[in-house]
């Protein structure tokens, strides 16, 4: 946890951020939270991205991955992708977490996917599945994000 993480990005949006002076990885990176809780982004587009947490140190006082823990992690991810979809004239801004938890878990890494829903001009969507190491569906998440145009200091 608190290592710098490397997210791998198309290169069209590197270029297009780093055109701004913005540095990708910190800009999408999950947040000092996120950090805390050791989320990792592993791959990011608008059409999928992917990060895993461990479930050691998320855990609520039966051992098991913390509901809250896997909502950090379903809206981390689905707000990198909203991001990703808005480009870099919006900021994605969450109005709408849902998550339903299926099964505990213990230990190990747990992965979430994000896949788009729906990607419109001023909202999108994200369907979040978070699996265990074996692949079992862990949690069904879905973030809605309003995407907001950036507000640009005054030059002057």
């Amino acid at each position: 946890m608190g290592e710098k993480q490397y997210v791998k990005f198309p290169q069209e949006v590197i270029d297009e951020y780093a055109a701004l002076g913005v540095d990708l990885p910190a800009l999408f990176s999950a947040g000092h939270l996120g950090t805390r809780m050791g989320v990792e982004i592993i791959e990011a587009s608008a059409d999928r991205v992917v990060g895993t947490m461990p479930v050691e140190g998320n855990t609520q006082p039966y051992g098991l991955l913390h509901g809250g823990a896997s909502a950090v992690l379903a809206e981390t991810l689905g707000s990198v992708g909203s991001m990703l979809h808005g480009g870099s004239s919006k900021i994605a801004v969450g109005v709408d977490l849902n998550c339903t938890h299926h099964r505990g878990v213990r230990s190990g890494l747990v992965t979430g996917v994000a896949t788009p829903v729906h990607r419109g001009r001023t909202t999108a969507t994200y369907e979040i599945v978070i699996s265990d190491e074996d692949g079992r569906r862990v949690c069904s998440a879905r973030l809605t994000c309003l995407l907001r145009e950036v507000q640009l200091p005054a030059a002057g």
